[in-house]
């Protein structure tokens, strides 16, 4: 190339260079607006469809924080109603009590006469996974002590969680000591749907560990720990279903881990089960209490825990 040209086509490549450069911060920008976009949106109530004659009563609080509430759902009639507790996920940072697929719950166990309680948390980055889970041991105390009001029975408590939540209700299972200290009653049992952090040190030491499991647990081995259902569990624990997708693997096998937790609880004397699906992670909570197999297993664990 002759040197006199050098010039000529630094001039016509730096300007392309840098629009390609600025197209590419542009799209970066734009996929940092629409994470943005569907994180605040996953963190909006909506609207819940209800079965004939079932009673809402939203936002009931259990702290001082806007984040501290939950909805309770009631059947028609209510008699001593047994309650389904559940915890939503998101990576202990996104999610609401109203996310998509708790109507299909309302839909499935209020029919059955049972109540259903949906939480909020407080989540990241103002609250911790072990802070979270004394939230949801205070709201369990809370909804409890509203028994009478309610018709409920606070002695006939099943706590269900999915993902992120499904990792809390499996560390309140694992250790109710959390739970008698928020002033809770023990409740009947745990159904675990794909929690993706029953084994906390194990998932942090993999070659690769998605932000969000950085961003909730740190680098602290010490929390690791503390907040690892595995590590928590002892000869006091709750009985557990733990429903796993067989379809994931990464960063770790929920399978795996939950038959490596149900090993350790039958080494302790504490039942637990290990459920797998060959749904999606999404779908092992979104699908629960439509009609299928997978409802109905879930459901008959529920009854034989509230009998």
């Amino acid at each position: 190339m002759d040197p006199r040209h050098i010039p000529r086509l630094l001039c016509l490549c730096l300007p392309l260079a840098a629009s390609l450069l600025a197209a590419q911060a542009a799209d970066a920008q734009g996929l940092r607006a629409r994470f943005e976009r569907l994180r605040e949106a996953s963190r909006q109530e909506r609207p819940v469809a209800l079965p004939a004659g079932a009673m809402a009563i939203r936002n009931v609080a259990y702290g001082a924080d806007p984040a501290q509430r939950f909805d309770i759902y009631l059947p028609a009639n209510p008699r001593n109603a047994p309650v389904v507790f559940y915890v939503h996920g998101g990576g202990w940072a996104n999610g609401d009590k109203t996310n998509p697929g708790t109507a299909n719950k309302l839909a499935y166990w209020l029919p059955k006469g049972y109540a259903v309680v949906s939480a909020n948390y407080r989540m990241l980055p103002a609250a911790m996974p072990l802070e979270q889970a004394r939230d949801v041991a205070r709201a369990v105390a809370t909804a409890q002590s509203h028994a009478t009001e309610w018709k409920i029975d606070a002695k006939r408590f099943v706590l269900m969680g999915h993902s992120a939540g499904a990792h809390l209700v499996a560390l309140l299972g694992a250790d109710p000591r959390m739970l008698a200290e928020a002033g809770a009653q023990r409740p009947r049992g745990v159904v675990s749907l794909d929690s993706g952090a029953l084994d906390v040190p194990a998932l942090m030491s993999q070659p690769r560990v998605p932000r969000l499991y950085r961003n909730a647990f740190g680098t602290d081995e010490k929390y690791w720990i503390a907040t690892s259902p595995q590590h928590r569990l002892s000869r006091d624990a709750l009985p557990m279903l733990i429903v796993c997708s067989s379809e994931r693997r990464f960063p770790t096998s929920p399978c795996e881990e939950g038959r490596k937790f149900a090993r350790r609880g039958a080494s302790l004397g504490v039942a637990m089960r290990v459920l797998p699906e060959p749904l999606d992670h999404g779908a092992i909570n979104h699908d629960l209490g439509t009609p299928s197999a997978y409802t109905d297993d879930v459901g008959a664990y529920i009854d034989g825990l509230v009998r």
